[in-house]
């Protein structure tokens, strides 16, 4: 028969868990039942539970108010931004964790002095830049400094985790004849994948929300994404709250299908302490 306090500890556990469940579900749940109510009926009370569930909403922001191209904007440039940044940033990691060369160390010690300042002080630079090489306003100039954005994080988060790869696997790859290409592809990205997947969400969910660089380099509302489309229902004397939350509940439904797709591999980044 187990021990009181056994019962006592697990109680005490669960009830934690259930607590940090609530308040992380909750704020889903209101922003999911404001997104079917129209902004009249969320004046007059905020919190009640819809009455009539306005489903049409979703077809009105998909389509009168331009959300399909604000969507399949975002899927662009983070799509794409976030495939490059996996892919120069686990090479670049790779090399600095398994090359000894000149100038190894100075130029992680660059990468990561890069994380440390804000990315603001930048912008008007990068807005000039885009200008000159006429990419302001377009999705490969807003794709290209979203990379440039990521890439240092990226590649400090995976060195530190290949640099823990056994050095035997390589060694052995060696032998049986393998290329450095061949051991990266065959060999550091499967290994890798737990860490490779973490940054994967974490870029993706930086940049899919990501407003300031978006809304400064791109003044075309052909070329605008989520985030700036979601502002678009905001004006200077009136807010249309009602489909705020529809646009962001649009918005939240691509993160939630990376997370719940990459979750496991997450989870083993975060928790692994040494490659086995």
């Amino acid at each position: 028969m187990k021990h009181p306090s056994h019962y006592l500890r697990h109680g005490g556990l669960m009830a934690i868990i259930v607590l940090y469940t609530l308040y992380s579900a909750l704020p889903f749940v209101w922003v999911g039942t404001m997104s079917v109510r129209s902004t009249g009926e969320i004046s007059a009370s905020h919190f009640a539970w819809p009455e009539v569930w306005h489903w049409e909403k979703f077809r009105v922001a998909w389509v009168d108010s331009h959300f399909a191209t604000y969507f399949w904007n975002s899927m662009i440039v983070v799509g794409a931004a976030v495939a490059i940044v996996t892919l120069l940033g686990a090479a670049a990691a790779h090399c600095l964790a398994r090359y000894n060369f000149r100038g190894n160390r100075l130029v992680y010690f660059i990468l990561f002095s890069s994380i440390i300042f804000p990315p603001q002080i930048i912008l008007i630079s990068l807005f000039q830049v885009l200008v000159e090489y006429n990419l302001y306003n377009s999705l490969i100039g807003l794709t290209l400094v979203y990379v440039g954005l990521q890439l240092p994080l990226t590649v400090y988060l995976l060195e530190g985790f290949f640099a823990r790869i056994p050095q035997d696997l390589f060694d052995a790859a060696k032998i049986d004849g393998y290329s450095d290409f061949a051991i990266f592809f065959r060999i550091v990205l499967p290994v890798g994948m737990p860490a490779i997947a973490t940054t994967v969400i974490l870029n993706f969910i930086q940049l899919w929300n990501e407003f300031l660089f978006a809304v400064v380099l791109v003044n075309d509302p052909n070329s605008a994404t989520l985030p700036i489309g979601i502002r678009r229902f905001m004006g200077d004397y009136f807010q249309d709250i009602g489909m705020i939350a529809t646009g962001m509940m649009i918005a939240v439904i691509p993160v939630v299908i990376v997370y719940a797709f990459f979750s496991e591999k997450l989870i083993q980044g975060m928790t692994a302490g040494a490659v086995k």
